[in-house]
């Protein structure tokens, strides 16, 4: 696994004047956010999150072992855009066999049907109409970017590392170039 880092959630904007914050859960049952236990900011800074609301919580951050809660709004707008992580070995593991995080598909090969090498995931996007994957090619080939649904990636195998997919005809695949082998032929 390339990292160990998942992001659950990020606090939004600051709700009210006595320290509370919107924040979105990456979680499958957002409430469950909170259940994890102290969230990092990726660095050294943890938080605790206490649901106020749908969609609203009280933050207190973990300095020295104790709580130390935000109460008012300056406090809570400078953590505004904060990104809430959380060990990947902190999470369970998928319920069945062929289920997995998102994040367990960054650094597989991408290959087509015949097996060709295409790429390595690189990123995983979900801007909330579906997820997509960005393949990283060889150097002076464009990424490729794919939907993330059956169709397009027909099988997933993270013990062996690796994916299948199937580019819709509207994507062209072009050749990967081999260590900038195109440029210097068409120089």
């Amino acid at each position: 696994m390339p990292e160990s880092r998942i992001q659950l959630g990020v606090i939004g904007r600051p709700h009210g004047v006595q320290g509370l914050v919107r924040v979105t859960s990456h979680t499958a049952e957002p409430a469950d956010l909170t259940a994890y236990g102290p969230l990092s900011d990726g660095g050294s800074r943890q938080f605790l999150l206490r649901w106020k609301a749908d969609g609203v919580a009280e933050v207190s951050e973990v300095i020295d072992g104790a709580q130390v809660k935000l109460r008012d709004r300056t406090a809570a707008e400078k953590l505004t855009n904060t990104r809430l992580f959380i060990d990947r070995s902190a999470l369970p593991a998928p319920d069945e066999e062929d289920e997995f995080y998102l994040a367990d598909l960054l650094g597989l090969t991408a290959v087509d049907a015949n097996g060709t090498v295409l790429g390595t995931v690189g990123q995983v996007h979900d801007y909330g109409a579906g997820v997509s994957l960005e393949i990283e090619r060889s150097a002076g080939s464009p990424a490729l970017i794919l939907p993330f649904t059956r169709a397009c990636v027909p099988e997933v195998d993270i013990v062996a590392g690796r994916i299948v997919v199937a580019p819709p005809d509207e994507i062209v695949v072009e050749p990967a170039s081999q260590d900038g082998a195109n440029e210097e032929a068409a120089a």
